[in-house]
């Protein structure tokens, strides 16, 4: 798969000393594939959780809004408590110990909805939920950027995304095929005393092999962090208590960021508002075609998931060339490249709701994952290039915190929509045309004011020889 180099691509002195070696590629790629085990579990849970959507509202008696909170926020607002500390444990302890923790706990969590007794039960799971993926950007980013010279990164930033692409395929087909397994059994079953539906058993499922993939963490070697000679650590070892504690508040990195804010503010707000309707859209994809269309679960997966998949292979192919074409004639390519591309997920994420067929409808959402997925590996490499090598950890966090947290609040927000806009649950395309409508606009617009503020940033660490 052909995937674009960084225009100008830096010498290797760019993030280290000369003499310090990087660590072989082979164990580097046997570190991305646990990562890309950790990350399609990741998101395989939220793919499943997405064809549950129907089932959790009727079984609990939702509205949209308290669906949409369940699909979205609930999965975030730990997130904001502890998000940002733990991405400074990336910077500070071995990452792979990190990781291996998240994933554990997050896989044991999700099992655990599946024994939840109430709505509340399962919001109290989707919190935990979401503070344990909470390391897993920011300490998958900055391993991957200390094994792998950068004009690998956008490859290795792609080969990351498959993992979003199959998670989402096998989440929303396999989703599909276990419903109508588990349509088979008692609409409620007895387990350990307590009474449970039986789509919670998905759960179960889908959550235990997360602790196969803390095990193979602890099999991946930590490789040396990549720090500029004679930088200053972030904390002096002789700080205070106070001064420590304040590191894990992320407001070291939120200065770094602002002071170079005109490059960094409009990348984190483009992210923000794309994420809205990226992220929220899908939490409603099976909603949307059942009410709308009339398609049942199993015909939704069966027919969307290759679509999906499909498109999101040809977005990383066709991007990776498209940004490689914008990166030999620009600085700034890999934002410009994604400018371009959100102008065209902007038209098709106005277009899906408005489609007269469910195929319709489908094919415009596949162009959406399409050209979100063009433009993924250059907004993660650019961000990578640009961010501060001792706080690294953080800025990502960061910069990953908007993309979780309005990513989450999109489902919240449609459903909201619904509910106090348009007011008919059978009307639900009105709701995500609107979002797509408000939100997708903006996104486009910050993406192309950040274009040239980027190309000056990197003309700047070009000419420090960083």
């Amino acid at each position: 798969m052909a995937v674009a180099p960084i225009a100008a691509e830096p010498a290797e002195t760019d993030s280290a000393p000369p003499a310090m070696p990087w660590p072989s590629e082979r164990a580097g790629f046997y570190a991305l594939a646990v990562v890309i085990v950790a990350t399609f579990l990741n998101f395989f849970d939220a793919s499943v959780l997405a064809m549950l959507a129907e089932r959790i509202k009727a079984s609990f008696g939702l509205s949209d809004s308290a669906l949409g909170f369940v699909m979205g926020p609930a999965g975030i607002i730990a997130f904001v408590f502890v998000g940002i500390p733990l991405s400074r444990l990336v910077d500070i302890y071995p990452r792979k110990y990190v990781l291996s923790a998240s994933v554990a706990v997050l896989g044991t969590i999700t099992a655990l909805g599946g024994l939840a007794q109430s709505i509340g039960q399962l919001i109290g799971t989707r919190l935990f939920v979401g503070a344990g993926g909470a390391a897993n950007g920011p300490g998958s980013y900055s391993l991957m950027a200390d094994y792998f010279r950068p004009f690998r990164l956008p490859l290795v930033f792609a080969l990351m995304q498959l993992a979003y692409i199959a998670a989402n395929a096998a989440g929303t087909w396999g989703g599909g095929a276990m419903l109508t397994f588990t349509d088979s059994l008692p609409p409620r079953t007895g387990l350990l005393g307590l009474t449970i539906f039986n789509w919670q058993w998905i759960l179960i499922i889908v959550g235990l092999p997360g602790l196969l993939a803390a095990l193979l963490f602890l099999t991946v070697k930590e490789p040396p962090r990549r720090v500029p000679a004679n930088a200053p650590p972030p904390v002096p070892p002789d700080a205070t208590l106070g001064r420590r504690l304040l590191a894990f508040t992320g407001l070291d990195a939120l200065k770094g960021i602002n002071a170079r804010g005109a490059v960094y503010w409009p990348l984190f707000g483009a992210l923000a508002m794309s994420a809205i309707e990226s992220q929220g859209l899908p939490a409603w994809r099976v909603p949307f075609l059942a009410r709308t269309h009339g398609w049942n679960e199993a015909e939704i997966g069966a027919f969307m998931a290759p679509i999906l998949m499909a498109a999101s292979l040809a977005g990383l192919l066709l991007g990776g060339l498209f940004v490689s074409a914008m990166n030999r004639r620009y600085k700034d390519g890999n934002i410009r490249a994604t400018a371009v591309i959100f102008t065209c997920t902007t038209v098709f994420a106005i277009a899906a709701p408005l489609m007269p067929t469910g195929e319709l409808a489908v094919g415009c959402m596949a162009m959406t994952s399409l050209f979100g997925l063009a433009g993924a590996p250059a907004q993660n490499s650019a961000i990578q290039r640009i961010a501060p090598h001792a706080m690294r950890g953080q800025v990502t966090a960061l910069y990953l915190f908007m993309y979780t947290f309005f990513g989450a609040m999109g489902s919240f927000v449609i459903g909201t929509v619904s509910d106090v806009v348009v007011g008919d649950p059978a009307k639900l395309w009105q709701a995500l045309l609107i979002v797509a409508g408000v939100f997708m606009p903006l996104a486009t617009v910050f993406m192309w004011r950040a274009v040239k503020p980027y190309g000056r940033e990197v003309e700047r660490l070009e000419a420090l020889g960083i």
